[in-house]
């Protein structure tokens, strides 16, 4: 068993000097093609910061526990399964346990929504001011901050999924592949599965089809790279055992995600379509008329607020 040193009995005020020794930096690979509206690949040196230590984020975890903000998967889940997580440790062990054995293939624990942390919540502030410059310009307005930490060991996978946010996603330990599609890749994930995922949060039809999986895009990230993909983006993560060496097995993400006033226009455009579609129709894409993108929005808002009013519905954060 690999023990992670410290990492049960480690008492808050072992951290108490957490503001880093530098500012840090965020920034494209390749700035003269970089846009916001599609994917690239990122630089930065987050990895070094005193909150994205291995038994630092062991502290968090046991934190956010009691709320059921660490999230788990089946050993044996792949990139074609459905993206589902539990709350409950597969095994039954507590949460120290998961991080005394967290080197041992296999292991897998997320962290959700650390913003409710305020260190964490300053520490994602700190990353989006770094990266405004990449994004600020094609996407203003942003809102709703929020970060999520993935830890495993390989060999582990995240599955196929999408997410209603854009997301700077930085690898901070270990080596991982990171696989993006094109979020307008129509043939990847079905505009009316795009649509149901962001009116009713649902992944039940949002699928890899093995015989497009050679469309994504691979990022062979370690420690300092990150890559950047714009919300709806199909994306999967692998971890391989080839780097791993002893006291090296762990791979540490985090996705530091937000919308802007161009992901909340894109939702209202989404809520308009899911109507349309149902009436029989076969509504433009968002994106890809801004006449039609325009007219569809304060409509897709009116639909939304309307089912609020008579059916209860509460719509998803960041689509209103």
């Amino acid at each position: 068993m690999a023990l992670l040193t410290g990492a049960r009995a480690a008492p808050h005020d072992t951290f108490a000097a957490e503001r880093p020794a530098h500012a840090h930096t965020i920034e494209a690979v390749d700035a003269a093609r970089f846009s916001s509206l599609r994917m690239g690949a990122l630089k930065h040196d987050f990895h070094q910061h005193p909150l994205m230590q291995l038994p630092r984020l062991a502290q968090l975890a046991r934190d956010l526990m009691p709320s059921q903000q660490c999230r788990f998967i089946e050993p044996s889940t792949i990139q074609t399964s459905a993206f589902k997580h539990s709350v409950t440790i597969p095994n039954g062990c507590d949460i120290d346990s998961v991080f005394e054995r967290i080197e041992e293939p296999g292991s897998w624990v997320a962290l959700y929504d650390v913003q409710t942390d305020p260190h964490y919540a300053a520490f994602l502030d700190e990353v989006v001011a770094k990266a405004h410059s990449l994004i600020g310009r094609e996407q203003p307005g942003l809102f709703r901050v929020a970060g999520f930490i993935f830890i495993s060991a390989p060999p582990s996978v995240t599955p196929f999924h999408i997410d209603r946010e854009n997301n700077l996603w930085l690898q901070i330990r270990g080596r991982k592949t990171m696989t993006v599609f094109d979020h307008r890749d129509r043939d990847v994930v079905a505009a009316r599965e795009v649509e149901n995922f962001i009116v009713e949060g649902s992944l039940e039809k949002v699928r890899l089809d093995e015989r497009l999986r050679d469309r994504g895009t691979d990022f062979e990230v370690a420690a300092g790279d990150g890559v950047y993909f714009p919300a709806t983006s199909p994306h999967m993560t692998r971890t391989t055992t080839d780097w791993v060496r002893p006291g090296e097995g762990v791979s540490i993400s985090i996705g530091v995600v937000f919308y802007t006033a161009v992901t909340r226009h894109h939702a209202r455009v989404h809520q308009c379509n899911r109507v349309l579609r149902q009436l029989g129709l076969s509504p433009v894409c968002p994106g890809l008329s801004p006449w039609r993108d325009a007219a569809k929005a304060p409509v897709g808002r009116a639909i939304a607020a309307a089912r609020g009013r008579w059916r209860g519905y509460e719509a998803p954060p960041g689509s209103y």
